[in-house]
């Protein structure tokens, strides 16, 4: 799919509305105490803060002209106290948001892995994995203030705004309605940029995830890279998407810094027209000095919560464009899952029943067409064909990892689609083409499947593979620390550690996609001995190109045409001398 790129912008399903942000309350809402708490100590804070230029008014028109040296120490003492007090509550408060925002972004975190765990594998087939990323950390980090501290803020700024003009309006109404007249402008120029803001901001997320998918990508692909030389190509690569990131970073402070200036040059024209009308109206009667003074200490309060709440609506746009890629992956269905009144598997003994299947990856394009075959318990199935044929689809079927398009599949005569997905799963072992390898030790990995097993099953199940004997070759045996995707060994050592995780779990059905391909012959005609050992009693397709490893199963399946062109033993197959024949004999004569 085209979104399966790096340098793919993502589209946004549908515009932002207010439901994203009403959802976002889901999470506020588990913080309510502290929240609450917090808001009483802002007003608290506010409201001392608030008296200071009262206290300037006071002094100014009063304790000075009387010369009362005494009321005058009171009044700068209560001005400290003021201070004092106002500080203390304001850090109490933002110890508590601080608290309160991580708690949001671990809740909202633990949601999205959690969705994420239980999304089907299409929906990791079409998106790089830093794009997936990058959600789960960077935009969950840039969204918390705004959900946290931006409520409180939000409201306290408006409580502010309130009180400010109150106090104004107290002290002189002309003087009140001059710095007013400075909103109407202000108002003006939020409503000219806010549409080119949001989108701007938009831009920042699709660049910021585009370079994150290149970046992981990059990494994840070192080894390749180094090999085919092609350190410079990609830094250009990355030097173009890291430009567009800037580019657009740029644009959106842009919109961003054109607030506060406004906000601080229509300040500055207030109080300058403060100044003017104040100095010519000067008199005991309308205008003193004081009330001067107090006017344009309030002007610089009553500005600074706009230029507050303009910052608060640039987070505010900014945590737009991250809450919609939030909400987009917590939206996304999960499309393989239970049903409603889904059953129970019971122990299983192993038949498979494919009942005229048919399935597509993508709609329109089958992989398989009415598909059917019926496998015993016990039997051994290899499933061998060109590659593309549809080898691998058919046991990621039988595991259900995507939805069929149309037919069956039955285990023990019980339709998977009906059937709890964990029950299904707990019953089968999957060993996949890709052998990953888990960060901690080779005990943890080969237990990683079946957490309650002993030390003793362990070992067990890595002798039963051949893989006892390397891995106590290293100093720490079994408690050698590996990394992820295991990059100190061999790509046949994590064949052989992913496949006594697979045999551990005692699966009924056993599955194997190219479980031999990077073994060497010595330790391949090892492991077939025990492999034929923990066959016996299990239902087991074996997908495998050298098709000497699997000329002894039950049954033969000749995978293409979007179906089983052919079926049965190795020498049945050899006598009817077609594909599988001539596939095989061609590998004979390349040997």
């Amino acid at each position: 799919m085209a979104r399966n790129k790096f340098d793919i912008d993502e589209d946004l399903e549908s515009p932002f509305d207010i439901k994203h942000f009403r959802r976002a309350l889901v999470y506020i809402k588990r913080q309510k105490s502290p929240m609450i708490v917090a808001f009483v100590l802002s007003i608290l804070s506010a409201g001392i803060a608030l008296s200071a230029p009262l206290i300037v008014q006071h002094v100014v028109d009063v304790t000075i002209p009387a010369k009362d040296k005494s009321g005058l120490v009171f009044w700068a003492l209560l001005t400290l106290a003021t201070i004092v007090a106002s500080v203390i509550l304001a850090t109490i408060r933002s110890r508590i948001m601080t608290r309160v925002g991580q708690d949001i972004i671990f809740d909202i975190r633990t949601d999205l892995f959690k969705h994420l765990q239980e999304l089907p594998f299409q929906y990791y087939d079409d998106r790089p994995q830093g794009k997936i990323l990058i959600r789960v950390v960077n935009y969950v980090n840039s969204v918390s203030d705004v959900l946290s501290n931006g409520i409180i803020n939000f409201i306290l700024e408006i409580l502010n705004l309130i009180f400010i003009a109150a106090f104004m309006f107290a002290v002189n109404v002309k003087l009140s309605l001059i710095i007013l007249a400075g909103l109407p402008v202000f108002i003006a120029i939020m409503l000219l940029i806010k549409t080119k803001q949001r989108r701007a901001w938009q831009a920042v997320s699709n660049k910021s995830s585009n370079l994150n998918a290149y970046l992981q990508e990059s990494i994840s692909g070192i080894r390749v890279t180094q090999l085919f030389t092609r350190e410079e190509r990609n830094e250009e690569v990355f030097t173009r998407l890291a430009g567009n990131y800037r580019n657009v970073w740029m644009r959106a402070m842009y919109f961003n810094f054109l607030i506060p200036f406004s906000v601080d040059n229509l300040a500055t024209l207030v109080a300058t027209a403060i100044y003017f009308v104040g100095l010519v109206s000067l008199g005991p009667e309308e205008v003193t000095f004081g009330v001067i003074l107090a006017m344009s200490s309030y002007a610089a309060r009553f500005w600074q919560p706009i230029l507050n709440l303009s910052n608060l609506y640039n987070g505010f746009i900014n945590a737009v464009a991250y809450l919609e890629r939030i909400f987009e992956t917590l939206d996304e269905p999960v499309t393989v899952t239970d049903v409603k009144d889904a059953h129970e598997l019971p122990a299983i003994k192993g038949r498979v029943t494919f009942d005229d299947v048919t399935f597509a990856y993508d709609p329109g394009v089958n992989i398989l067409e009415h598909l059917s075959f019926d496998i015993k318990p016990g039997e051994s199935v290899a499933l061998v064909g060109p590659t593309g044929a549809g080898k691998t689809t058919v046991v990621n079927l039988i595991s259900r990892f995507y939805n069929i398009t149309g037919g069956k599949i039955l285990v023990d005569g019980y339709d998977i689609a009906e059937a709890k997905l964990k029950s299904l799963r707990s019953q089968m072992g999957i060993m996949l083409q890709d052998s990953f390898i888990f960060s901690g030790t080779i005990l943890d990995n080969i237990r990683y499947g079946r957490l309650d097993a002993t030390e003793e099953e362990v070992i067990a199940a890595a002798k039963a593979v051949c893989a006892d004997e390397f891995i106590r070759e290293f100093e720490q045996g079994y408690m050698t620390e590996v990394n992820e995707r295991g990059s100190k060994l061999s790509q046949g050592q994590r064949q052989l550690i992913s496949f006594a995780r697979t045999l551990l779990a005692n699966p009924r059905i056993l599955i194997l996609d190219e479980a031999t391909s990077s073994i060497d012959a010595r330790t391949e005609r090892l492991l077939q001995k025990g492999l034929n050992e923990l066959l016996k009693g299990r239902t087991s397709f074996i997908i495998a190109h050298r098709l000497s490893t699997v000329k002894n199963c039950d049954r033969i399946m000749y995978v293409a045409d979007k179906g089983i062109a052919e079926s049965g033993s190795h020498d049945q197959l050899m006598a009817l001398r077609g594909r599988y024949y001539k596939l095989y004999s061609a590998q004979k004569m390349e040997a």
